[in-house]
């Protein structure tokens, strides 16, 4: 776990992190993560946005394909703040990796989003007087070569496992094929955008990483070799966190 924050530098790429506080659950509904995923794409904009305006619009314009209505719509051009890059969400935590496209772009949509979220959260659950959601602030890792970001993507996209097999980065998993199944439905990750299946193909730009590790096909193998890897008894703990986290 990195005990500083590093400085966010324009067009490096950084592992964000964080998770509920005292490890409770940040999505509880389905309705939950469309919510947070909803956010990553909309609240990336250096100006001002009203989640409420957008949800609205958004309603709008399904109502209008649903009944056939026509309807001219002012496309709205957004000043992105950030690339996100990799998404993953998990019932009590979160990763992205993202890049800084501006100065204090990263800060900035990371509090627009923790504050976006949490109002949303608390209003819905009635947490009143609770304001608190997360565990404090985000971590923040710098993904300082290619090596080091391979096996993050490979760390963050077999996270969902987990759900199905607890403890598996511990004790190895039992079956490869049943775990790379659940990550092919598995909605709550660009995993799925990654490997050339649609899912939330609008919220992040991976094309950089689709050629890094040489094409759709080559993604889920690499997720592939990582759970075959993390099965086998020799395998290092230690040297895989400092790989993630140096």
């Amino acid at each position: 776990m990195p005990s500083k924050r590093p400085k966010f530098v324009n067009g490096k790429l950084y592992h964000i992190f964080n998770r509920g506080v005292e490890k409770r659950n940040i999505f509880q509904q389905v309705s939950d993560y469309f919510r947070f995923v909803f956010c990553l794409y909309e609240l990336n904009d250096k100006r001002l946005i009203k989640m409420r305006d957008r949800i609205e619009k958004r309603k709008q314009r399904e109502y209008k394909k649903y009944t056939g209505e026509t309807r001219v719509y002012t496309r709205v051009y957004r000043k992105p703040l950030v690339e996100v890059v990799v998404f993953c969400l998990m019932p009590n935590h979160y990763h992205l990796v993202l890049r800084q496209l501006v100065d204090g772009g990263i800060s900035l949509f990371m509090k627009k989003l923790a504050n976006s979220y949490t109002g949303y959260f608390n209003e819905k659950y009635h947490r009143k007087g609770l304001g608190v959601l997360f565990q404090g602030t985000f971590k923040a890792v710098h993904i300082n070569n290619d090596r080091q970001l391979i096996a993050l993507i490979n760390y963050i996209f077999s996270n969902p496992i987990e759900l199905i097999e607890k403890n598996w980065k511990e004790s190895g998993i039992k079956d490869s094929k049943k775990a790379i199944n659940f990550l092919k439905t598995y909605r709550w990750s660009s995993f799925l955008d990654c490997i050339g299946t649609p899912n939330f193909p609008s919220v992040t730009e991976r094309d950089f990483i689709v050629e890094l590790l040489g094409g759709f096909n080559k993604i889920e193998e690499s997720i592939k070799d990582w759970i075959l890897y993390k099965t086998k008894p020799e395998r290092n703990l230690e040297e895989i966190k400092k790989i993630i986290l140096e």
